[in-house]
C-alpha cells in the first residue's frame, strides 16, 4: 500500500492571504489531503502542492472578484475556487455548483465545519439550474472543460452585465480565440485575459475574464429565462 503524501506547512504568503481565516485555510487543506484523497476528489500527487498549485493559486481570484456581488462556483468539485475565495471575502455570497453526490457531501461538510455562512452548496449541473436559482454577478469556474463548452454552462446563469472568470493555465489564450465565435453569440461583449497574484503564486495566476450585455446566454437562453421567470412568479403566487 502506498503511504499517503504528507501536507507541506502553509507558505507564509497564506497567513498573508488568509488573514484572520488563517487557520480555517489550513484545516480545509488537511480534509483536502485527507477526506479528499480518500474520496477520490483530488489525487494522491497534488497534496505537497495543495497550497501553491490550489489553494493560494484558487485565493488569488478575488483580485478580479468586484466587492459585494453574487457568485457561482461551476463544477466546484472539491471546492476550487470557491472555497478559498470565500475564506478571503465574507462581502461575497457564494453558491458551490457541483452535480456528483459525493462531492456536494464534501463540500456541505467543509462549509458546516469552517462556520461560512455566505457560502450554498447546491447539487445539479449549470444547464438543469438555469431559472432555479437566481442570476449571480460573477460565474467562476476552474478545470472544468475547455472554454467555450464551460461558457455554454456558465453564462446562462449570469445577470445582465455579469461576468465569468475562468481560471486557466497556458493554453488560455489558444482558447479564448478558439472559443471567440461561440462566447459571441451566447452574448459576450468584451473578453479579456487577467493575471493575478503577484508576489503570491509564481506563476500568476491567469484568469479568462467574459463580460456580457443584457442577454446572458444569447437568443437561444431568452426564451428559457422569460419562461422560468413566468414559472416562479406563477408558484409565488399559489
Amino acid at each position: 500500500m502506498t503511504e499517503a503524501a504528507e501536507l507541506p506547512p502553509a507558505p507564509e504568503q497564506a497567513r498573508e492571504v488568509f488573514g484572520e481565516r488563517f487557520a480555517d485555510a489550513v484545516r480545509y487543506a488537511e480534509l483536502l489531503a485527507e477526506a479528499g484523497v480518500q474520496r477520490g476528489l483530488i489525487g494522491p500527487r497534488e497534496v505537497p502542492r495543495l497550497w501553491e498549485r490550489h489553494l493560494l493559486n484558487c485565493a488569488v481570484l478575488s483580485e478580479a472578484v468586484p466587492e459585494g456581488v453574487t457568485v457561482c462556483d461551476v463544477g466546484s468539485g472539491a471546492g476550487l475556487p470557491g472555497i478559498p475565495l470565500a475564506l478571503v471575502r465574507d462581502d461575497l455570497n457564494i453558491t458551490l455548483l457541483e452535480p456528483l453526490l459525493r462531492r456536494t457531501n464534501f463540500l456541505t461538510e467543509v462549509v458546516e465545519l469552517l462556520g461560512l455562512d455566505h457560502v450554498t452548496v447546491v447539487r445539479g449541473r449549470a444547464e438543469e439550474v438555469m431559472g432555479k436559482l437566481p442570476p449571480v454577478h460573477v460565474v467562476t469556474a476552474r478545470a472544468v472543460a475547455p472554454l467555450d463548452r464551460l461558457a455554454t454552462w456558465g453564462i446562462p446563469l449570469l445577470r445582465p452585465y455579469g461576468e465569468m472568470l475562468a481560471l486557466k493555465g497556458d493554453t488560455a489564450e489558444e482558447e479564448l480565440k478558439a472559443a471567440a465565435t461561440a462566447l459571441s453569440k451566447l452574448g459576450a461583449v468584451e473578453t479579456s485575459i487577467l493575471h493575478v497574484g503577484e508576489g503570491v503564486v509564481d506563476p500568476m495566476s491567469t484568469v479568462v475574464r467574459v463580460e456580457v450585455g443584457e442577454s446572458p446566454g444569447g437568443v437561444r437562453f431568452a426564451a428559457k429565462r422569460a419562461k422560468a421567470a413566468r414559472t416562479g412568479r406563477a408558484r409565488r403566487r399559489r
